[in-house]
C-alpha cells in the first residue's frame, strides 16, 4: 500500500507533533482507517515533504510525529497559469483536479459571457472552498508538495482589466497579480508574465508553431459555450496569442487537460 500523503497548512519540522484535524483527520482515520503507528507523508504546500508516524488518535483529531524531511521535487520546469472559464458541476472539478496533476502553478477561475454559471456571496464562497479541497486532494494523490494558487473567481472582463496593468514581460505599470504566499523564483507572480495563449478552434497555428517559452505561460480557456467574439478580441488586445489543438473542437473540460498535456510533452518534463 502506498504511504498516505496528507496536506497540513502548519509549519513542519522533524521531531514535532503535527495536529491532524478537519479533512486530514477524516481522510486518514475515517476513510483509510489508519491506526497509531501507521506511516504518513506530510506536506505543507510550499514544497517541503516529511515522513511521519501517526502517533495518537482522538474522536475528532489526531497527532502525527514528524520524523524526517524527504528529498525530491516533482514540479514542472514550465510554470503554467490556467485561466479557466467556470463550467457546471463536476466538469469544473475534473478540470481543477487534472490541471493540478499536470503541473499548473496557479488556477484562475473566470466567469465568461457564455458560461451559464452564476455564483455570488455565500454560494461562491462555498464553491471556492470546494474547489480548494479538490486542489489539495489532487496534490495529495499525485505527489506534488507545492499547492497551486487558486485565484479569487472573477468576471473575465475584470481579470483582463487587471492583467492590462502587467506587461507580458512581467513589468508592472500599475499593480501586479501576486500569489499570496512565498514561492520559488519561477512561481513568483506568474500571472500576467511570459507567454499568453488563448485556445481558439479558429486559430491559424498550434503549439508547435510557437517558440519554446523561457518563462511562465498563461493559458485562457473558455467555458462550455466558448468565449464571445468580444472576449476573444479583448484577450488578444491584452497580449494573448490564439492557438488551436488540432481540427476537432474540444469540450472545456477536455481542452485544459489536452493543452497542459501537450505543453508538458513539448516543453516540460514528459519524456
Amino acid at each position: 500500500m502506498r504511504t498516505p500523503r496528507l496536506y497540513l497548512p502548519v509549519p513542519l519540522v522533524p521531531g514535532a507533533m503535527a495536529p491532524l484535524d478537519g479533512d486530514a483527520f477524516s481522510h486518514a482515520v475515517r476513510v483509510l482507517r489508519l491506526k497509531p503507528g501507521a506511516p504518513l507523508v506530510l506536506f505543507d504546500g510550499s514544497g517541503r515533504a516529511f515522513a511521519a508516524i501517526l502517533a495518537e488518535i482522538g474522536k475528532r483529531d489526531a497527532l502525527a510525529r514528524v520524523t524526517e524531511a524527504l528529498p525530491g521535487e516533482v514540479e514542472s520546469p514550465v510554470p503554467v497559469v490556467l485561466v479557466q472559464g467556470v463550467s457546471r458541476g463536476e466538469k469544473m472539478d475534473y478540470t481543477l483536479q487534472k490541471a493540478v496533476e499536470l503541473g499548473v502553478v496557479a488556477i484562475q477561475p473566470v466567469f465568461a459571457e457564455r458560461g451559464g454559471v452564476h455564483l455570488a456571496g455565500e454560494r461562491l464562497e462555498r464553491k471556492t472552498q470546494h474547489w480548494r479541497r479538490i486542489v489539495i486532494g489532487a496534490c495529495e494523490q499525485c505527489g506534488r508538495n507545492r499547492l497551486p494558487e487558486l485565484g479569487e473567481p472573477l468576471p473575465l472582463a475584470d481579470w483582463l482589466s487587471r492583467l492590462a496593468s502587467v506587461d507580458p514581460s512581467g513589468a508592472s505599470r500599475h499593480s501586479s497579480l501576486p500569489l499570496s504566499r512565498d514561492v520559488p523564483e519561477v512561481w513568483e507572480n506568474p500571472q500576467g508574465q511570459g507567454l499568453r495563449l488563448l485556445l481558439d478552434p479558429l486559430a491559424d497555428q498550434g503549439l508547435r508553431g510557437l517558440q519554446p517559452p523561457s518563462g511562465p505561460v498563461t493559458v485562457l480557456i473558455g467555458p462550455e459555450g466558448g468565449l464571445s467574439p468580444a472576449e476573444i478580441a479583448r484577450a488578444r488586445a491584452a497580449g494573448f496569442t490564439s492557438v488551436r489543438l488540432g481540427p476537432r473542437i474540444l469540450r472545456t473540460e477536455t481542452a485544459g487537460v489536452a493543452v497542459l498535456a501537450a505543453m508538458q510533452a513539448l516543453w516540460g518534463d514528459w519524456e
